[in-house]
Protein backbone atom coordinates (compact mmCIF):
# COMPACT_ATOMS: atom_id res chain seq x y z
CA UNK A 1 0.00 0.00 0.00
CA UNK A 2 1.39 3.39 -1.03
CA UNK A 3 0.15 6.68 0.41
CA UNK A 4 1.29 10.22 -0.25
CA UNK A 5 1.23 12.86 2.50
CA UNK A 6 2.17 16.51 2.47
CA UNK A 7 5.75 17.40 3.33
CA UNK A 8 5.86 18.61 6.97
CA UNK A 9 5.74 22.38 7.56
CA UNK A 10 9.20 23.82 8.18
CA UNK A 11 8.15 24.98 11.65
CA UNK A 12 7.75 21.34 12.78
CA UNK A 13 11.40 20.49 12.21
CA UNK A 14 13.11 20.23 15.63
CA UNK A 15 15.83 22.77 14.85
CA UNK A 16 13.20 25.34 13.84
CA UNK A 17 10.65 24.54 16.54
CA UNK A 18 12.90 25.61 19.41
CA UNK A 19 11.77 28.99 20.62
CA UNK A 20 8.39 28.89 18.87
CA UNK A 21 5.32 29.69 20.91
CA UNK A 22 3.77 26.43 22.11
CA UNK A 23 0.29 27.52 21.00
CA UNK A 24 1.40 28.09 17.41
CA UNK A 25 3.31 24.79 17.38
CA UNK A 26 0.30 22.92 18.82
CA UNK A 27 -1.95 24.36 16.12
CA UNK A 28 0.51 23.43 13.34
CA UNK A 29 0.79 19.86 14.64
CA UNK A 30 -2.96 19.56 14.99
CA UNK A 31 -3.58 20.90 11.47
CA UNK A 32 -0.91 18.64 9.97
CA UNK A 33 -2.33 15.58 11.75
CA UNK A 34 -5.88 16.31 10.57
CA UNK A 35 -4.72 17.00 7.01
CA UNK A 36 -2.74 13.74 6.93
CA UNK A 37 -5.70 11.75 8.24
CA UNK A 38 -7.96 13.39 5.66
CA UNK A 39 -5.51 12.59 2.82
CA UNK A 40 -4.89 9.01 3.97
CA UNK A 41 -8.46 7.93 4.73
CA UNK A 42 -9.63 7.36 1.14
CA UNK A 43 -6.28 5.79 0.23
CA UNK A 44 -6.43 3.16 3.00
CA UNK A 45 -10.18 2.51 2.90
CA UNK A 46 -9.86 -0.80 1.04
CA UNK A 47 -6.56 -1.94 2.53
CA UNK A 48 -6.83 -4.97 4.77
CA UNK A 49 -4.79 -4.40 7.93
CA UNK A 50 -2.34 -7.14 8.85
CA UNK A 51 -2.09 -8.43 12.39
CA UNK A 52 0.77 -7.21 14.56
CA UNK A 53 3.47 -4.78 13.46
CA UNK A 54 3.17 -2.82 10.23
CA UNK A 55 6.34 -2.16 8.25
CA UNK A 56 6.61 1.49 7.27
CA UNK A 57 8.91 2.91 4.61
CA UNK A 58 9.02 6.70 4.40
CA UNK A 59 10.59 8.51 1.47
CA UNK A 60 10.86 12.24 2.00
CA UNK A 61 10.76 14.00 -1.36
CA UNK A 62 12.57 17.21 -0.45
CA UNK A 63 11.36 20.61 -1.66
CA UNK A 64 14.94 21.69 -2.46
CA UNK A 65 18.53 20.43 -2.50
CA UNK A 66 19.31 21.32 1.14
CA UNK A 67 20.61 18.40 3.16
CA UNK A 68 18.18 17.68 5.97
CA UNK A 69 18.89 15.10 8.64
CA UNK A 70 16.58 12.15 8.21
CA UNK A 71 16.00 11.90 11.96
CA UNK A 72 14.73 15.50 11.92
CA UNK A 73 12.48 14.68 8.96
CA UNK A 74 11.01 11.77 10.91
CA UNK A 75 10.48 13.97 13.97
CA UNK A 76 8.77 16.65 11.85
CA UNK A 77 6.48 14.01 10.34
CA UNK A 78 5.32 12.65 13.73
CA UNK A 79 1.96 14.45 13.61
CA UNK A 80 1.45 13.24 10.02
CA UNK A 81 2.11 9.64 11.07
CA UNK A 82 -0.36 10.09 13.91
CA UNK A 83 -2.90 11.23 11.30
CA UNK A 84 -2.14 8.13 9.22
CA UNK A 85 -2.69 5.98 12.32
CA UNK A 86 -6.00 7.80 12.89
CA UNK A 87 -7.07 7.01 9.31
CA UNK A 88 -6.19 3.34 9.87
CA UNK A 89 -7.89 3.38 13.31
CA UNK A 90 -4.77 1.92 14.96
CA UNK A 91 -2.19 2.95 17.52
CA UNK A 92 0.97 4.25 15.84
CA UNK A 93 3.10 1.95 18.01
CA UNK A 94 2.26 -0.73 15.42
CA UNK A 95 4.46 1.07 12.89
CA UNK A 96 7.56 -1.09 13.26
CA UNK A 97 10.13 -1.11 11.77
CA UNK A 98 10.32 2.31 10.14
CA UNK A 99 12.73 2.85 7.26
CA UNK A 100 13.50 6.44 6.27
CA UNK A 101 15.07 7.68 3.03
CA UNK A 102 15.19 10.84 0.95
CA UNK A 103 14.70 11.87 -2.65
CA UNK A 104 14.92 15.29 -4.22
CA UNK A 105 12.16 17.19 -5.91
CA UNK A 106 11.01 20.78 -5.82
CA UNK A 107 8.41 22.83 -3.96
CA UNK A 108 5.63 21.48 -6.17
CA UNK A 109 6.58 17.81 -5.73
CA UNK A 110 7.60 17.86 -2.04
CA UNK A 111 5.79 15.10 -0.14
CA UNK A 112 6.21 12.02 1.97
CA UNK A 113 5.71 8.72 0.18
CA UNK A 114 4.56 6.17 2.74
CA UNK A 115 4.71 2.49 1.88
CA UNK A 116 2.87 0.20 4.30
CA UNK A 117 3.44 -3.51 4.66
CA UNK A 118 5.98 -5.84 3.06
Amino acid sequence: MRIELRFPPKELFPNRAAGSAWGKLYQLKSDYRQNSAWLAKPQVAKWELPEGDIYLKLTFVMPDKRLRDLDNCLAAAKAGLDGLADALAINDKRFHPIQVSRAYGDKKTAKIIVELGD
